[in-house]
């Protein structure tokens, strides 16, 4: 491994092959150098895992990384072997002599930093052995799982509150991508950290194009959404294992490599598919919210929701797995209100007063945030404690404004309907009423006697159920979920019932842009040679496959970006490239300067 550098700066250039750092890594990195302790928010792709990784190379002994995923895990340590870093983890994946082998290298102070679960590092056996080892630090991953308040609570978590108590000199840093205040300060409270350094870094990934568009045809939409993506890596989450599967199918039948995964697959099936995601051997996984949280795969160019998602912190983890190398990227949303309907209903069946009570909180200001009429980026950040006044340039309301129109007559008639059916029915029958359906149920409830019946006929049913919807959200309308969803008035529907108050509605937008024929180009500022960068990419897949590492382990898009522009030709060029330290200098280098150099011939 290269020498340890006398600044954390040379460690950040020599070592990991970046030439400056993002907001606060210095800070927090001299922080823990001091023995002090750190509690950091950090945006999905901000750099946080440098973080602690430098301060373990620079203070004596090893650095303890509590991470919850084994995938998370392998792909940090093989990143970090790359550059050349003592890395390793300590998990059930590994078989009984590469388990001994990784404590040997922990008791001869053989490795820099040791990835390793809650559970195992807290266990009593584990405790023990580390009484003999010299710490550098311990790191806390993923905090929110620490937190009820958190969307991803792990009850496993909770034990790492000890850890201040068990090593009080040992500087501890918490780490999280995810955490509005109320989740930010029961990770502290539960770490002991109420005394850390906390840095807030901000939510913000200006990179990322937010969309939400209502739900028609959603495979329809899907498929022209991913029309001339076929070069691109993305994930499409759904909320359930049945329709990850129908999914999957409907996008293989259809051209495209995809593939399913969900918590309900063998556990042989589920690797081999994060491993050909990672890889570059599969283009698009289809998959539950098991899915995710261990990919640390920088080029994932897109994210969609098939289906919505229960909060707010789980849509921005999840669409934060797109774009983590900082280049344009995409997150759509397919919102269709009933996804609503089930999301509550799995919420209602909880007993825990307090946990539903949060539960349809955080779903309620996820509903807000895709019936947005500004920016969208705004308020998701808004979510979050963190705001901005003008808006951001960067999403689908943004780049195409709704167009607003009047609708109070026709909320007018609508409300009026569900007075006249005696607040007793749900929201189909009361379309139905509006639109003069004759079907039976209609007649034998005497319902075409009304005088509201058939004076919404001129509109079709899509426009009834969006009206419906924004009134229930608007609160005029209560949807009742235990009895039935049936309909009933609020108190602040009778002004908009007597037409002293005005009702605006945006324009659906069902129709989802199918991608222009991208290149590389497109998504980058930098003036490059596209099939340069073909070129090396092809390369980097056929290093990577030989060293059984992702490609991205290699180099990233980004780094093959700045080879393709800047054309470097020699050593010393090489090392100004963007992710090209010492170790994968003496590699790679060779393979791809000999690769720019046959290009220019």
């Amino acid at each position: 491994m290269p020498a340890i550098t006398p600044t954390p700066l040379d460690s950040l250039r020599q070592i990991f092959g970046y030439s400056n750092f993002r907001q606060y890594q210095s800070e927090i990195i001299s922080t823990l150098i001091r023995g002090e302790d750190a509690f950091v928010l950090m945006p999905t792709g901000g750099g946080k895992s440098l973080c602690y990784q430098i301060p373990a190379l620079h203070r004596p002994g090893i650095g303890i990384v509590v991470s919850p995923l084994i995938s998370l895990m392998k792909d940090q340590v093989d990143a970090l072997r790359e550059n050349g870093v003592r890395a390793a983890y300590y998990n059930s994946s590994l078989n009984a002599g590469e388990a001994r082998d990784v404590l040997r290298r922990l008791h001869t102070n053989d490795l820099d930093l040791l990835y390793i679960a809650p559970e195992r590092l807290m266990s009593h056996d584990f405790l023990e052995r580390l009484n003999d080892v010299q710490i550098a630090l311990f790191a806390i991953d993923e905090a929110h799982c620490v937190s009820q308040w958190g969307h991803d609570f792990r009850p496993e978590y909770m034990q790492l509150g000890r850890l201040r108590a068990l090593f009080p000199k040992i500087p501890l840093i918490a780490l999280t991508a995810t955490a509005e205040s109320q989740t930010k300060s029961d990770i502290q409270e539960r770490l002991n950290l109420q005394k850390a350094h906390s840095y807030i870094a901000g939510f913000d990934r200006p990179n990322i194009r937010y969309t939400v568009v209502d739900k028609r045809k959603p495979k329809e939409q899907l498929l022209a959404f991913l029309r001339g993506r076929h070069e691109q890596s993305g994930i499409v989450y759904c909320l359930s294992r049945k329709r990850v599967e129908q999914v999957a199918a409907h996008l293989s039948k259809s051209g495209f490599s995809s593939a399913a995964y969900h918590a309900g697959l063998p556990a042989d099936e589920r690797k081999r598919v994060q491993n050909d995601f990672l890889k570059d051997n599969l283009q698009v996984v289809v998959a539950t919210v098991a899915f995710g949280m261990g990919i640390d795969k920088p080029n994932v160019r897109f994210v969609v929701h098939y289906d919505l998602p229960k909060t707010i912190e789980s849509y921005y983890q999840e669409t934060g797995r797109a774009g983590r190398d900082g280049l344009p990227s995409e997150a759509l949303l397919l919102f269709g209100y009933g996804d609503i309907a089930v999301a509550r209903g799995l919420i209602e069946s909880n007993r825990n007063q307090d946990q539903k009570r949060i539960e349809i909180h955080k779903l309620n200001s996820m509903v807000a945030f895709t019936e947005a009429q500004s920016c969208r980026r705004n308020v998701l950040l808004g979510y979050f404690g963190e705001h901005h006044q003008k808006p951001c340039g960067n999403c689908d309301i943004c780049l195409d404004p709704p167009e607003l129109h009047d609708v109070t007559e026709e909320a007018r008639k609508a409300l009026s309907c569900v007075y006249r059916v005696g607040q007793r029915f749900g929201m189909m029958h009361v379309i139905d009423v509006l639109r003069g359906s004759q079907n039976e149920r209609i007649r034998r409830l005497q319902h075409e006697r009304l005088s509201t019946y058939g004076i919404g006929k001129d509109q079709p049913k899509e426009f009834w159920t969006s009206l419906m919807h924004n009134l229930v959200h608007h609160g005029f309308l209560f949807q009742d979920v235990a009895e039935y969803s049936i309909l009933k008035l609020t108190e602040t529907a009778r002004p908009l019932l007597r037409g002293e108050q005005q009702f605006t509605m945006a324009k659906p937008r069902a129709r989802v842009s199918s991608a222009k024929k991208k290149s590389p180009k497109n998504t980058a500022a930098l003036d490059y040679n596209e099939e340069l960068f073909e070129k090396l990419r092809v390369l980097r897949k056929e290093l990577a496959d030989a060293g059984g590492v992702p490609p991205f382990v290699v180099f990233g898009d980004k780094s093959l970006i700045e080879m393709a522009a800047h054309l470097p030709s020699d050593d010393e060029e090489f090392l100004y490239i963007h992710g090209v330290g010492a170790n994968k200098l003496n590699k790679y280098g060779p393979a791809f300067l000999q690769a720019i150099a046959d290009f220019k011939k």
